[in-house]
């Protein structure tokens, strides 16, 4: 059955698994080698599961780790060509591992077929994937994006499950102690996806279908887990929790634990 392992999850670092204990793939590596490797054992998959390394953009909190997995796995990553080119000039990838350019293409790894989609992020060149696993099931990963483009809603729509950012609660975010240019950063067209943004798409994609919701890339200093439960249900207003959907917010670091869907 697929399986996404939601292994971290915040604004200070990022990476799933999606995959069994027998191969998958590793989608951001934001995190130390150490934390990874720690938070794969704590889920029962070994090192060797990981078949390939997808980047969504080249941001420390997406990347942190990922020049130490490449020398000591040496494992394949994947991602767009301009985003490839900046972290292979930054050394952010071991000269052992061969870097896949994935525009336009679907890729076969870790048992899944693996396509990206743009998403509007101040960063180089920016996406989430869409995965059609081994057992013909559709999820995807989209965090990093300041609104939600017709992309990027024809790419999440027929997933039945998606891992959708909810980075921020509105008022925390512009009443809080963060300086003029980081709010409007975060509150821009390229910035990140705010609580209420994120239940208007949630709202659209379970009424053409998605059962399971993962909100994740939480703000660890605008947001609440609770807070962004709260808004995204209460946009799924008239529909039943448990029945129609299924909603759950992604841990900041995992003790254990899949989505199966």
């Amino acid at each position: 059955m697929a399986r996404l392992y939601p292994l971290f999850s915040s604004s200070k670092g990022n990476s799933s698994f999606i995959g069994t204990e027998k191969g998958g793939i590793l989608i951001d590596c934001g995190v130390s080698f150490k934390r990874l490797s720690t938070a794969l054992e704590a889920n029962h998959i070994p090192l060797s599961a990981v078949q390939g390394v997808f980047i969504t953009h080249e941001h420390s909190d997406h990347v942190a780790g990922l020049a130490m997995l490449t020398k000591k796995t040496g494992l394949p990553v994947y991602g767009q060509k301009r985003t490839l080119q900046r972290l292979c000039d930054g050394g952010r990838i071991a000269a052992s591992s061969h870097v896949i350019d994935i525009t336009g293409k679907t890729i076969s790894c870790g048992g899944s077929e693996v396509r990206c989609f743009n998403t509007p992020h101040d960063a180089i060149q920016s996406c989430g994937y869409k995965i059609h696993t081994e057992d013909d099931k559709y999820c995807a990963v989209c965090t990093d994006l300041g609104h939600v483009t017709p992309e990027v809603d024809e790419a999440l729509t027929g997933c039945r499950m998606v891992l959708i950012e909810a980075n921020y609660d509105d008022y925390m975010l512009r009443t809080g102690p963060y300086p003029l240019y980081l709010k409007e950063r975060i509150l821009s067209p390229i910035g990140h996806l705010s609580n209420d943004d994120c239940a208007v798409q949630v709202r659209k994609l379970v009424e053409r279908g998605t059962t399971h919701i993962l909100l994740g890339h939480l703000s660890q200093d605008n947001n609440h887990p609770q807070m962004a439960d709260n808004t995204v249900q209460r946009g799924l207003s008239g529909l039943t929790r448990g029945k129609d959907y299924l909603l759950g917010v992604a841990p900041v670091e995992t003790k254990g634990g899949a989505v199966i869907f």
